[in-house]
């Protein structure tokens, strides 16, 4: 943008401004010696386009809608239609669950994203032993088709787009989602949403894992190839960054490791015979949003970008969706504090301004309880309220990537891509995410980032207000959601009714077929559905994948 004599201008006028700069902190000295972002990279006082020096507009910035889509995944952004405001939520039964999103939906929200319990998303029934005590507390119960059809009764499929947090079962709630639809009379190809999906990041920084690698990979293929040609406008994968971020990573780690796993995804798509351009459009990608805007804006600039080139230069995509990184965004449940509660309003308005500065496709505001308990109704709609005064209040979606040409954001784009491409190229030297996973490497990067976050936080270099400044005496909380203990039976309860009045013997004949197919290469979607249809229980379904494909054991050496 600038050429060299200019450029050398300017970095002599830097040069200069930065020794009469030390000379004015002797008269007045600066709060702190060294000033870092969230995650912990050295600030200048001053960025000028000497820290840009070979910046090119058309190759590193690009139109909005073009490669490398460092500006955005459309020509217009926001200016065509807000983001999607998908609500996370689930809780205790399918009937309880039901009613938050129905209020959600007459508040505004634009989409569902589903939240299940735990023994859910490790592939347990309700009645199962280690299911005791877990049922419903983190999100909601989902057993069969049966509690399915409740937990969408009333809501038409083909008119709100769906998110589901689930991972190691992906397969089989997906099955029951698309069955759903088909009692209401809603035809697969016209299912919106998104699932998940994403194993690696489990073994990385979640634990919601049930089986190998090998069969991990397989089934997530599996659900690839089988919505590209019956849930064509389904994104098969949530490729995760958000949990790599909340186990203490930096944002250049986030984005290193999250696209280490993408890359991980693709190579198992294509070595399984899948066109890059067939699958690739429908992958998806969900990130974090913490406190420091200018960075976290950055980092999706700076994701978006490198995904364009990995796709273009390592895969040979030719097809433009296949290069474009659309992603959801959930603001940083690390970052809330139970300290002064209210103060987690103001945090996740922060984050919500960063991730619409930085381009969103769909986006989840946490509520100021969550450190404490599951959201309220109330806690809810102002999380909720919060992206509404963003969208309609704060200018901030009038004009597509309004930080683009800033001195700092585009030499912070520039640092974020260069420290997670490094990440890449030492993954790939390792042979891949997977086999970074089991050698412990990315779980160790994470784990010393988050233990120097922790020190800095506890020295007083990190100031988290609230919490270790700024401190007030504070009665106990007052008012937290609870879930009633006895959903547990309640599940119980009907789970011996589904069982005593379904077609048992039809059920076992399709779990059957299942295992068998299990032992073959055939995709497995048609016969899980196929089980699902017939009303086998989650357990059930993938007690059989057990059987045949083990379960994944934690071995890493650190």
């Amino acid at each position: 943008m600038f050429d060299k004599e200019k450029l050398g201008q300017i970095k002599e006028s830097a040069e200069a401004f930065q020794a009469k700069h030390q000379k004015s902190i002797e008269k007045r000295p600066e709060r702190k010696q060294t000033f870092e972002t969230g995650s912990g990279a050295e600030v200048n006082v001053l960025y000028t386009p000497a820290d840009i020096p070979e910046f090119d507009y058309m190759e590193d910035l690009g139109m909005p809608g073009s490669y490398p889509y460092t500006r955005g995944v459309q020509t217009n952004m926001y200016r065509g239609r807000f983001w999607t405001m998908r609500m996370y939520a689930g809780f205790a039964t399918a009937e309880e669950s039901n009613k938050r999103y129905k209020y959600l939906i007459e508040q505004g929200s634009m989409g569902l994203s589903v939240a299940f319990d735990l023994p859910t998303q490790i592939g347990y029934d309700s009645d199962h032993a280690l299911a005791e005590g877990e049922v419903g507390k983190v999100g909601v119960a989902i057993d069969s088709l049966a509690d399915m059809e409740i937990l969408f009764d009333g809501i038409p499929l083909d008119k709100v787009s769906t998110s589901m947090t689930i991972n190691a079962p992906a397969s089989v709630l997906l099955a029951m989602y698309i069955a759903v639809a088909e009692k209401q009379g809603v035809s697969s190809d016209q299912l919106r949403g998104t699932i998940q999906n994403d194993i690696l990041k489990e073994y990385i920084a979640r634990g919601t894992y049930i089986f190998p690698t090998e069969p991990s990979m397989r089934l997530i293929t599996n659900i690839f190839e089988y919505c590209s040609k019956h849930v064509p406008q389904w994104n098969t994968i949530s490729i995760s960054g958000y949990h790599i971020r909340e186990a203490g990573s930096t944002a250049a780690q986030e984005v290193g490791f999250t696209l280490a796993d993408g890359i991980a995804y693709v190579d198992a798509a294509i070595k399984a015979g899948l066109d890059v351009d067939v699958f690739a459009p429908r992958l998806s990608f969900f990130f974090n949003a913490h406190n420091d805007i200018l960075e976290e804006v950055a980092k999706y600039r700076a994701a978006r970008r490198l995904w364009a080139r990995i796709m273009k230069e390592r895969f040979g995509a030719k097809d433009p969706k296949s290069m474009a990184l659309k992603f959801h965004t959930q603001t940083g449940g690390s970052t809330l504090t139970a300290q002064q509660p209210e103060n987690n309003i103001v945090r996740v308005a922060i984050q919500t301004l960063a991730a619409v500065l930085g381009g969103t496709q769909s986006l989840h505001t946490n509520s100021k309880d969550e450190a404490l308990a599951l959201p309220t109704e109330d806690s809810v709609r102002v999380a909720l309220r919060t992206q509404q005064i963003v969208a309609y209040e704060s200018g901030a979606a009038d004009t597509v990537d309004p930080l683009a040409g800033s001195y700092y954001i585009e030499a912070k784009t520039n640092q974020i891509e260069k420290e997670a491409m490094e990440y890449i190229k030492k993954i790939d030297e390792i042979g891949g995410a997977p086999k970074a996973i089991d050698a412990g490497y990315i779980q160790q990067e994470i784990m010393d980032a988050a233990y120097n976050y922790q020190k800095d936080i506890e020295a007083g270099k990190r100031i988290i207000v609230g919490m270790n400044k700024f401190q007030i005496k504070e009665e106990a909380p007052k008012g937290l959601l609870k879930v009633d203990p006895s959903v547990g039976e309640l599940q119980k309860n009907k789970l011996a009714e589904l069982r005593a009045k379904r077609d048992n013997a039809l059920v076992q004949s399709k779990l059957e077929a299942l295992k068998a197919a299990c032992s073959t290469d055939a995709n497995l979607m048609p016969f899980i559905l196929d089980a699902v249809r017939a009303y086998a229980t989650l357990g059930e379904i993938c007690g059989v994948m057990r059987e045949v494909f083990g379960e994944y054991q934690q071995s890493v050496q650190l």
